[in-house]
């Protein structure tokens, strides 16, 4: 039997507005919202009473972006469901959408059932999955058809890693015209990939082995060209387009240029991207490797333009692209040769209190801060209104968070399965007190409540951000 619970006292902020309000929750659900001291929040009874008081009341936050145990390069991220997902709690993330892998030569079936296999049982928050195409051909054009039917509506496509993952023009383009027939949304990993590896191979033979030299040689010119053909090739496809994790400010200027001429087009960038730099990878005996994903972090000058994007609605998402390997044993397999370290960074407890950080400092207002964490990515990825807001219906994944209280990120009081933080001695005001996901305590009061397997799978809808 469910536990009917009330949430007093806090201001509640979502996309749309904020409101002084109790929120009452029944069988997982928000079943009401009352303005605090109201006639109809005073009658409200319940099992359990949470006091908000001093707190803002928002939407679990919505992470589309995470790649739990990843294989890459020989290794693989080194959070599982199970660790990745408390994290996640920890930092007020109560959804995470993860990608499924198709191997080059196997049906996406056959990579879709290997990640239910993982996350199942195991994830401590709910759960959805992309499903990345390695292998465009007939079968898995018409598998892809099968998944959007069954919730998996976005598919992942690479213009870089040759060999790995990468498609080529006539391979993107078959998947488009696909996804703009049943209604899925491709998501491109934008980068010149061709370009990049002979760029690799000409740096090595130089000796430029460094991890700074992973950021010089992903050049901004190849991550836009990536980003500009991408748009075209969805123009002659009728297909929207979904851009992860954009880096650079002449990438996000093909984006606007783009939804200025009204074109299905949309973006998201990493709080890496806007809180870290080159100067990082750049860091003395090998610590850049820390820092190494991508696309990479660009230099600092860039971040003005992801800001105004995020502020204009250029660009609509912030996820974390969480993808942690540690230094010791998996970052170090890159030394002296920086094409071998794992690309990918630690984030998913982050984002949220990141973001809180970004409103202080005057970049987003407080409700754009859940309309990018929450609101949109639930949109994006047909999960609204079930996730990413706090309305009559919705799933009571809700966190209640402290905007007064003062934390120092840190590898020594994180939950991530990995042994640094890219965010490491980093002040910020704001953190997460306790957290419901479909109305069961997860975080109580700054102590993890939760268990693994309380998380369940959750189909999607196709894109309603259309």
């Amino acid at each position: 039997m469910s536990i009917r619970t009330l949430i007093r006292g806090g201001l509640v902020v979502t996309a749309a507005d904020e409101l002084h309000a109790d929120v009452l929750i029944e069988d997982g659900r928000v079943a009401a919202l009352a303005a605090h001291g109201s006639a109809a929040a005073e009658v409200w009874t319940a099992d359990r009473t949470i006091d908000a008081s001093g707190k803002y009341v928002i939407p679990g936050g919505v992470d589309a972006h995470t790649h739990m145990e990843l294989p890459f390069g020989g290794t693989a991220a080194s959070d599982t469901f199970e660790t990745g997902t408390r994290a996640a709690a920890w930092g007020g993330t109560t959804t995470i959408v993860d990608f499924a892998v198709q191997s080059v030569g196997h049906a996406l079936r056959e990579g879709l059932d290997t990640w239910y296999d993982k996350a199942d049982g195991n994830c401590a928050i709910d759960y959805a999955f992309h499903m990345i195409l390695s292998d465009v051909n007939e079968g898995t054009l018409k598998e892809m058809d099968l998944l959007v039917g069954e919730g998996v509506t976005s598919f992942k496509l690479f213009m870089a890693y040759p060999g790995v993952f990468y498609s080529d023009d006539g391979q993107i383009l078959r998947a488009m015209q696909r996804a703009s027939g049943n209604g899925g949304l491709i998501m491109m990993h934008a980068e010149n990939g061709i370009a990049i590896d002979v760029l690799v191979e000409q740096a090595l033979a130089r000796g430029e082995t460094d991890p700074r030299h992973h950021g010089e040689v992903r050049k901004v010119l190849l991550e836009a060209e990536a980003t500009h053909r991408a748009i075209q090739l969805a123009r002659v496809a009728g297909s929207p387009l979904y851009v992860v994790h954009v880096s650079a400010e002449e990438a996000v200027a093909e984006l606007a240029a783009a939804r200025d001429k009204g074109l299905p087009v949309f973006g998201e960038t990493c709080p890496q991207y806007l809180f870290l730099s080159t100067d990082n990878l750049a860091e003395p005996d090998f610590q850049g490797a820390k820092y190494v994903c991508s696309t990479p972090l660009r230099p600092r000058e860039h971040q003005a333009a992801l800001w105004r994007g995020l502020r204009t609605n250029d660009l609509q998402v912030v996820s974390t692209d969480h993808c942690p390997f540690c230094f010791r044993g998996q970052k170090e397999l890159g030394r002296g040769d920086f094409s071998k370290i794992p690309n990918g960074l630690p984030g998913v407890e982050n984002r949220m209190d990141l973001l809180h950080q970004a409103v202080l400092d005057g970049h987003i207002s407080r409700r754009r801060w859940i309309e990018i964490a929450c609101a949109s990515p639930a949109r994006m990825f047909g999960l609204y209104p079930q996730k990413g807001t706090i309305a009559p219906g919705s799933d009571a994944d809700i966190v209640l968070y402290d905007p007064h209280a003062e934390q120092v990120i840190s590898a020594e009081t994180h939950h991530m399965n990995v042994d640094y933080s890219a965010y490491e001695g980093k002040r910020i005001t704001g953190r997460v007190d306790t957290v419901l996901s479909r109305g069961e305590l997860v975080i109580d009061r700054r102590e993890f409540t939760g268990r693994a397997g309380h998380g369940v799978y959750i189909p999607r809808s196709t894109c309603q951000y259309l």
